[in-house]
C-alpha cells in the first residue's frame, strides 16, 4: 500500500481478469482501500476469471474478500475474449495456483450488502456490467448509496463491432440498466457520477515496448509476471490491428481505477449516454449525445476524453514496485 495519499477512496472492484484487469487490481490495491473484488464472466468464463482474481490477490498479498458473480449475461449469449487474453485469461506468464479460496459465490448479494452496509463506496467495474446491473435491478436503492460508478467500457467507436466495445457488447442489457440509473430524468437516480473510461481514452494508454521494459526492469516476482503478460497481450493486440495502428496493447482497465484515485490525470466532458440493446449492427453501442442543441437530454455520464499517459504509467510502475518482492 502506497502511503502519503490523502483521502484514499474506498472501492469495490468488479472484474473479469484479463491482463488489464490484473493491472487494475494492482493499481486499486496501491491507491485505494479495496473492500472487495467480485468476478464476472467476460474475457474468459467465470471459473477462470475467479481463479485469476485469486491468483492476483495472493501475488500482491491483498487482504480483501473475493466473491464470484454472474456466469453469463442477462440476455445475450456468453461471449469471451480468449483470442486476446489466451484461454487462461492470463496467458504469457507462469503464475502460481491460488493458495486461498474464494470467499463466496453470490457476488451480486455481496455487492448489495456491502453498498448498504458502507455507503459512499465507489463501484469500479472493468468487465461486463452483469453483476452491477443485476444488483441495481434487485436493489434499486443502491445507485443512491454509492459515491459513483467508474467503469471501463464503451466509446465513440468499437472493437467487437464497428460501434460496440467488448464490455458493453458482452451484456448490453446490464449496461443499459447501469447507465439508466444515472439518468437525471429518472426518479431516484444516483447523485454520484457515472464515469466512462471508453476506448477513446484507453487507446491513448498503450503498453509500448519501452513501457514493457520499464516493467521488466523492476525487481521481484510481480514485475516479472506482468512483463510476461504484457508481452503476450501486446502480441495478440498488434496481430489484430493494421500495421502501425497501435504501438502496443491498450491497457484499458487501470484507467477506471485511476479516474477515481487520480482524477487530475484526465480531461472529460459531461454527456448523455445510452446503450443500444437491440440493433442488428449496433447492439452494445454507447450512444454519446454530442449535439449542441438546447433540447438535448441532460448529461448522465462523465466521459473521459484524454489521459496524461506518461504520468499514469509512472503510477502503474509505482504500484507494481510496491508489491513486487
Amino acid at each position: 500500500m502506497l502511503t502519503g495519499m490523502p483521502d484514499r477512496p474506498r472501492i469495490l472492484l468488479d472484474c473479469d481478469p484479463g491482463h488489464d484487469d490484473a493491472v487494475a487490481i494492482v493499481a486499486a490495491a496501491a491507491f485505494a482501500d479495496v473492500v472487495g473484488i467480485v468476478t464476472v464472466a467476460g474475457n474468459v468464463p467465470l471459473d477462470r476469471t475467479t481463479h485469476n482474481a485469486l491468483v492476483m490477490r495472493d501475488l500482491i498479498g491483498l487482504r480483501t474478500p473475493v466473491h464470484s458473480g454472474c456466469g453469463r449475461p442477462l440476455v445475450a449469449p456468453p461471449r469471451h475474449a480468449g483470442f486476446i487474453h489466451g484461454e487462461s485469461g492470463l496467458d504469457g506468464a507462469q503464475l502460481p495456483d491460488p493458495t486461498t479460496p474464494v470467499d463466496g459465490t453470490d457476488g451480486v448479494e455481496f455487492i448489495i450488502e456491502t453498498c448498504r452496509a458502507s455507503e459512499g463506496l465507489w463501484l469500479v467495474p472493468t468487465g461486463p456490467l452483469t453483476n452491477i446491473g443485476t444488483a441495481f435491478r434487485l436493489a434499486p436503492d443502491l445507485p443512491t448509496r454509492v459515491a459513483g460508478v467508474s467503469l471501463m467500457g464503451g466509446g465513440s467507436f468499437g472493437n467487437r463491432s464497428a460501434v460496440a466495445e467488448f464490455n458493453i457488447w458482452a451484456d448490453p442489457e446490464a449496461a443499459a440498466i447501469v447507465f439508466d440509473a444515472f439518468d437525471p430524468s429518472t426518479p431516484g437516480t444516483s447523485a454520484g457520477p457515472l464515469i466512462m473510461a471508453g476506448l477513446d481514452v484507453t487507446h491513448q494508454f498503450q503498453v509500448t515496448p519501452d513501457r514493457i521494459e520499464m516493467t521488466r526492469a523492476l525487481p521481484g516476482r510481480l514485475a516479472a509476471a506482468l512483463a510476461g503478460l504484457f508481452d503476450f497481450f501486446t502480441g495478440t493486440y498488434l496481430a489484430r490491428h493494421d500495421e502501425g495502428a497501435l504501438a502496443g496493447a491498450a491497457l484499458h482497465d487501470p484507467l477506471a481505477v485511476l479516474a477515481v484515485t487520480h482524477p487530475h490525470l484526465f480531461e472529460s466532458t459531461d454527456r448523455h449516454v445510452v446503450v443500444e440493446t437491440s440493433g442488428e449492427h449496433t447492439a452494445g453501442m454507447t450512444v454519446i449525445d454530442e449535439r449542441r442543441l438546447l433540447e438535448r437530454s441532460e448529461a448522465n455520464c462523465r466521459v473521459l476524453t484524454t489521459v496524461d499517459a506518461e504520468a499514469a504509467f509512472a503510477l502503474i510502475l509505482d504500484a507494481v514496485a510496491e508489491f513486487s518482492v
